[in-house]
């Protein structure tokens, strides 16, 4: 039977690919890439391909969920086949599924790790990483819905002093990408109706922008001023700090620009 890779391409260019991935791509057969789950803003699919010496056949969301991948398992079936992904290869509960269909067909499956959002958007921030609570996404509203969940989620994770690490939502088909701006302006519109106090002008907030590339932007302050700061182009992220140990805020204070005022909030 064949063999199904999963290779993570990193956060921001073709260059964080690592050299262990560079060299099971190199052996593989057929090479997919799918592009929708994350974006890479520096990622060249020309560059990649001089790079690891293969034609590159990107796959759509439709094909890999709505049709179940079906095309890369049939490849897959006796040959060696690499699935390239943005950030760690099975953060997607999308790659995750795939992984057990190929399993259930007979189907070999290898991971290889890439560079993970989640962890360099946690150590960009400064903040301790075992006080992380329930990650979450801010997800575009629509006219007749917003979900409220990302502020559940918020509001839950400080009453533990725990802090929340909010993606933002992408729609890569339409070339859309949730700013800092745009999320804390969805969650403020959640807060002006629930009045719970949760995200407020006065609330500590870190955006992040380009984690990985070497203008990755890094701003901690309240929602009130982190709202107006220009963090430049996508992707972007935002984490809400909760109890802070005094390293954190010192952290904050020096790596990300925060008030000095938030010593007074340390535990």
């Amino acid at each position: 039977m064949g063999e199904l890779l999963f290779v993570g391409l990193g956060l921001y260019d073709e260059r964080d690919l690592s050299l262990r991935g560079l060299e099971e791509i190199k052996q593989a057969d057929k090479v997919f890439a799918e592009l929708y789950t994350s974006l890479m803003a520096g990622l060249s699919i020309q560059k990649l391909e001089k790079l690891v010496g293969k034609k590159i056949s990107v796959v759509s969301r439709h094909a890999l969920e709505e049709e179940d991948g079906q095309n890369i398992l049939q490849e897959a079936g006796n040959r060696k086949v690499a699935l390239l992904v943005p950030g760690d290869p099975l953060i997607a509960t999308t790659h995750i599924d795939l992984r057990i269909r190929a399993e259930k067909l007979g189907i070999k499956t290898h991971v290889i790790h890439g560079a993970s959002i989640i962890s360099a958007a946690i150590g960009l921030s400064g903040l301790q990483n075992y006080k992380y609570g329930r990650s979450v996404t801010v997800p575009f509203p629509n006219e007749s819905f917003t979900s409220e969940t990302p502020y559940n989620v918020i509001m839950e994770n400080k009453k533990k002093g725990l802090h929340t690490l909010c993606f933002l939502d992408i729609k890569t088909d339409e070339e859309k990408y949730m700013t800092v701006r745009a999320g804390l302006e969805v969650l403020l519109a959640i807060e002006k109706r629930r009045k719970n106090k949760v995200i407020t002008s006065d609330t500590l907030v870190i955006g992040i922008a380009r984690a990985g590339s070497r203008n990755s932007t890094v701003k901690a302050g309240y929602v009130g001023d982190v709202i107006e700061h220009d963090f430049g182009a996508p992707p972007h992220m935002l984490i809400f700090p909760g109890k802070l140990h005094f390293m954190e805020a010192e952290a904050l204070i020096t790596l990300a620009g925060a008030p000095e005022q938030i010593r007074m909030k340390q535990k």
